[in-house]
C-alpha cells in the first residue's frame, strides 16, 4: 500500500525580474541597516557539500543568486520569497531548490538552513565558486566558519 501524494514545496527558478527585486532589497538593506553576523557551518564528504547557517528570529536574509540545483532543508518558520507571494515554510522542510535562485528568507523563529549539492571540490572555496558567481558577497568572507573536510 502507498502512502498519498505528498505537496513538497519547492524553490523554481526565479524569473529575471524577481531576481533583481531581491537585489534592490539586498542593495536598501546593506546600506541602511545593522547586518547580522551570521557564522556557517562547511561540510565537504563523500562527494557532497553542506553549507549550514542559522538565522536569528527577525532576520532578513538575501542569499547569492544560485547557479545549481541544491536539496535545500529548512527548520524553523520562515517566509521566502521567489516571485509571486512569499512562500510559508513552517517547521522541518527539505526541499528541491532549482538553479537560478536568489531567494529572500525572511525567518518569523530562529532557522537553521543547509544547503546540498554533489561536488568534486576539495576546499570551501572550491565549493562556493561552484553554487554561486556572487562568491566574493557570502557570510563566509567576513564571519565565523566552521570546517570539515573529510576526504572520503
Amino acid at each position: 500500500m502507498h502512502s498519498p501524494a505528498v505537496i513538497r514545496p519547492n524553490l523554481p527558478a526565479m524569473t529575471p525580474g524577481a531576481v533583481a527585486k531581491v537585489r534592490a532589497f539586498e542593495d536598501h538593506s546593506l546600506a541602511v541597516l545593522p547586518q547580522d553576523e551570521i557564522g556557517t557551518d562547511h561540510l565537504i564528504h563523500a562527494g557532497m557539500y553542506a553549507r549550514s547557517i542559522t538565522l536569528p528570529a527577525g532576520c532578513h536574509l538575501t542569499g547569492a543568486l544560485i547557479k545549481l540545483a541544491t536539496i535545500l532543508i529548512v527548520s524553523g518558520d520562515a517566509d521566502v520569497y521567489v516571485g509571486g507571494p512569499a512562500m510559508e515554510l513552517r517547521g522541518y522542510n527539505v526541499v528541491p531548490a532549482s538553479a537560478g535562485r536568489k531567494q529572500l528568507f525572511i525567518a518569523r523563529s530562529v532557522v537553521h538552513l543547509t544547503m546540498i549539492f554533489p561536488t568534486d571540490a576539495g576546499t570551501v572555496r572550491e565549493a562556493e565558486m561552484a553554487f554561486t558567481d556572487e562568491y566574493e558577497r557570502l557570510f563566509s568572507n567576513n564571519s565565523p566558519n566552521r570546517v570539515t573536510i573529510t576526504g572520503e
